[in-house]
């Protein structure tokens, strides 16, 4: 799959192609629907499945970071997952100044048609773009019929009654419903990121951590959870700290995982994090004599339900 960051980057041989548009984030059922669609659209007219979104997500560049609805995915999440999904091609787009205050009108004509020369363009049911909101399908559609692209909207994809969408999957994973969650997303809600040095207070208790620091990336989940942890090919029982660490005064997010067992030298290296269920609220204790006894509880379910999940512990 290939990757093409910023509009500079889309050269000519980038030109004929089948193209949708949107955040994506989360790639759930919802957008796999669309990708799907996508795909077969792409096999009719012979040109590759190719999927815009922007960085920052537009929610973020006009309310800011700490204003926006906090991500579900990372934009390499979303790469890892379409490359499985099939796509062929995610062209990212800086959202800044100029394509903020671009037209529906202008995207279509100058970029779409004039950069990306789409055969094709695949939305979803709710989609909208273009400065204020004011391109949709329909003009998509009038426009398509003009430049010679066609237009195509898809369903909505619902769970029960309720149309799935990036909104109730954050509401159910800062609820703690992971299981909501995993049905909407149609896979298990996972974070993932490089291993770093943290101030080493967990060794001090008997619970060292994999650190992995989320700068300003807001996540939709907090609290303390039973995982499983991939780690070279292998599935790993462990528990994780999400949240601020209020007992040492902390400040900055961070997702810290204690791997049973031994996993081994693992600093420098990206894991992947799998929640699987939400056991408490991130809270302050009095101590850490307070916290080292709760941690000795958790540990316990966190256990019993990594292993549930098909999780071992690496004694090596």
């Amino acid at each position: 799959m290939e990757l093409v960051r910023g509009l500079i980057n889309v050269k000519e041989k980038h030109s004929g192609c089948v193209l949708t548009i949107g955040n994506f984030d989360g790639v759930h059922e919802g957008h796999r629907m669309v990708l799907a669609k996508l795909r077969e659209m792409a096999v009719k007219y012979h040109v590759p499945s190719a999927v815009m979104t922007f960085e920052p997500q537009p929610l973020e560049y006009f309310s800011g970071i700490r204003n926006a609805p906090p991500r579900i995915s990372t934009l390499r999440d979303k790469l890892t997952i379409m490359q499985e999904l099939g796509i062929d091609r995610l062209i990212s787009l800086r959202f800044g100044k100029e394509l903020s205050s671009m037209g529906a009108d202008a995207f279509i004509r100058d970029i779409l048609v004039g950069k990306l020369g789409v055969r094709c363009v695949v939305v979803g049911d709710d989609f909208c773009f273009g400065k204020g909101r004011a391109g949709n399908l329909k003009l998509l559609r009038k426009m398509g019929e003009e430049y010679g692209f066609e237009a195509i909207g898809t369903g909505s994809f619902m769970d029960g009654s309720r149309r799935v969408s990036s909104t109730l999957i954050r509401k159910a994973l800062t609820d703690g419903d992971l299981a909501s969650a995993e049905r909407m997303l149609g896979r298990e809600y996972s974070m993932s990121g490089k291993v770093t040095h943290g101030d080493e207070i967990g060794r001090t208790i008997g619970f060292p951590t994999a650190n992995i620091h989320l700068g300003n990336r807001r996540v939709p989940v907090a609290g303390v959870f039973a995982v499983r942890v991939l780690l070279d090919g292998k599935s790993l029982c462990g528990m994780a700290n999400i949240g601020t660490r209020p007992t040492v005064d902390g400040q900055e997010p961070r997702l810290e995982v204690n791997i049973f067992g031994n996993p081994g030298d693992i600093y420098g290296r990206r894991i992947t994090v799998i929640l699987l269920r939400k056991l408490r609220d991130e809270v302050k204790f009095p101590s850490l004599e307070s916290l080292r006894k709760q941690i000795e509880a958790d540990a316990v379910e966190a256990m019993a339900e990594a292993r549930k999940a098909g999780a071992s512990v690496n004694e090596n």
